[in-house]
């Protein structure tokens, strides 16, 4: 029998992500590639997890070496997955595709939340309408691309196994049961803002403008129905939208269940820093939930705000 201080203090760091010990289990057989009874040996202590087993489990969960230690330094660690959206690896697709699995996983636990604050459309819409999703891609490729060369809108091709995951994504994220989404009152203005100026220099071609004028009107078509409903009509799981009064900075995000929580800073277009960790978990969810109190929530109960601002928005796309 193991009777390590650091064991306990990093089988205790798997319970504070996972306190159910029969998904904990069937995440560590997922990830290690070990039978269920090789994990059971693990947490039970009779067998001590490897260095390799360590590191990777701590790399996916952002573990860090006080919790391993069991000593507070007193710093939280945010982690980042830097992630190529158009021409993505198997390893980024394999990533890809543990998020869809853990949404779906999600209808099981009634409990779970999601809160998105956002000045620009977040990837749980934009996933379900090509065009959209392709003019984000290229925009962020033309501002932070690696080389710079200018690659127009029409050669911003998404991979078809990319464009199939973001399909699935889209389906997953309305297994959450709750869903909050609070956007800046400017968030279609700039948008169309930028459309404008990429077919003004010719990045985007007239036809080009037409394919995503199109998925504007049909997520706005969308997004209405959904603030009339109070609900994805799909899985019929809660929605609540809000428009903030007060300017958003950036996409700001976390997703809240029983058996995990995590939080997302969204940063340059396409990539998230992100932390497991209980108090930063617990500091973000209060932070966001007081973004409502400078917002007005457009779902369900203020008919004549949630008129007014799709009918705004409608005005803006028309003039694409």
């Amino acid at each position: 029998m193991i009777n390590n201080a650091w064991d306990d203090h990093f089988i205790a760091a798997l319970y504070e992500k996972y306190p159910k010990r029969s998904r904990l289990i069937q995440v560590l057989t997922d990830l290690l590639c070990l039978e269920r009874e090789a994990v059971y040996r693990r947490l039970r202590k009779d067998v001590s997890f490897s260095i390799h087993e360590i590191v990777k489990i701590s790399s996916e969960w952002n573990i860090s070496l006080d919790q391993i230690s069991g000593i507070n330094s007193g710093q939280i660690l945010f982690m980042m997955q830097p992630m190529n959206y158009i021409n993505p690896s198997e390893d980024e697709l394999n990533y890809l595709r543990r998020i869809v699995d853990a949404l779906n996983h999600f209808k099981d636990f009634p409990k779970t939340e999601f809160l998105d604050v956002c000045n620009k459309l977040p990837r749980q819409l934009l996933a379900g309408y090509s065009y959209l999703n392709q003019f984000y891609l290229f925009k962020c490729n033309y501002q932070y691309g690696e080389n710079n060369k200018v690659i127009p809108f029409s050669e911003t091709i998404v991979s078809k196994e990319k464009a199939e995951l973001d399909m699935d994504y889209y389906k997953a994220i309305k297994m959450v049961p709750t869903s909050h989404f609070i956007w800046d009152r400017l968030i279609f203005s700039d948008l169309v803002n930028d459309i404008l100026y990429f077919h003004s220099i010719h990045l985007i071609a007239d036809n080009e403008k037409e394919l995503i004028k199109r998925d504007l009107y049909e997520l706005l078509d969308y997004m209405l129905d959904v603030a009339n409903k109070g609900c994805y009509p799909e899985t019929q799981n809660k929605v609540n939208m809000y428009i903030s009064q007060l300017n958003v900075d950036t996409n700001y995000s976390y997703t809240f269940t029983p058996e995990a929580n995590i939080c997302f800073i969204h940063v340059f277009d396409k990539y998230e820093f992100y932390t497991y960790n209980q108090d930063m978990v617990e500091k973000f969810r209060n932070w966001m939930q007081l973004k409502k109190r400078t917002s007005i929530q457009i779902s369900e109960v203020d008919e004549k705000s949630r008129i007014e601002f799709f009918s705004k928005q409608l005005q803006l796309v028309d003039k694409l």
